[in-house]
């Protein structure tokens, strides 16, 4: 399966791009998760790893309700997450997608043009060696994409109230994004 398959329009909306640079989406944030559950002692350790993959202090996550089933009780830190922005997003995405084989479902995008995937094991990054006092841990990986001008949903003087759909981007935009400047093959 190619790109193709999923996107009638591709050569429609690189020329689109060409013509319109406002209408070029961008890459807003990358967000890194792993979730350990209920071993809060492995945190630390994890977190230490998660700082070296993408160059940023990972900050803990806090359980929101007590499970009883799963040994976790509120407020108690049972993962970490990373926020990446501008050129870090370029620099991780490359090393997370080499750790998926540069393939991504097409399931994994919203309608919105954003991407979430995962990473089974964090030895399949490259450059990262295993280290038995950690284990092997997994993690998620969410893309959001944006077009310039995005800002005026977030600004604090004269913020928009809504954006319009027409520029919003669109799932088959994100897929043709990372197809043209990944060289991602989506499955």
């Amino acid at each position: 399966m190619t790109i193709f398959d999923y996107v009638k329009n591709v050569d429609e909306i690189l020329k689109n791009w060409e013509e319109n640079p406002m209408l070029l989406p961008r890459i807003a944030k990358v967000t890194v998760n792993v979730g350990v559950g209920a071993l809060t002692e492995r945190i630390p350790r994890i977190a230490k790893v998660l700082e070296e993959i993408t160059g940023q202090k990972p900050v803990p996550r806090k359980a929101k309700r007590t499970i009883k089933d799963f040994g976790i009780r509120k407020g108690e830190n049972i993962g970490v997450a990373v926020t990446l922005r501008k050129e870090k997003t370029v620099e991780f995405l490359k090393k997370a997608l080499a750790a998926v084989g540069y393939r991504l479902k097409a399931s994994s995008f919203d309608d919105y043009g954003n991407v979430s995937f995962g990473v089974k094991e964090h030895i399949l990054i490259p450059g990262v060696k295993y280290d038995p006092e950690i284990g092997i841990f997994g993690m998620d990986v969410c893309i959001t994409f944006e077009r310039p001008g995005f800002r005026v949903l977030r600004r604090r003087r004269r913020r928009a109230r809504s954006i319009p759909r027409r520029h919003r981007v669109t799932k088959e935009e994100a897929m043709t994004y990372l197809y043209k400047f990944f060289n991602v093959e989506i499955v």
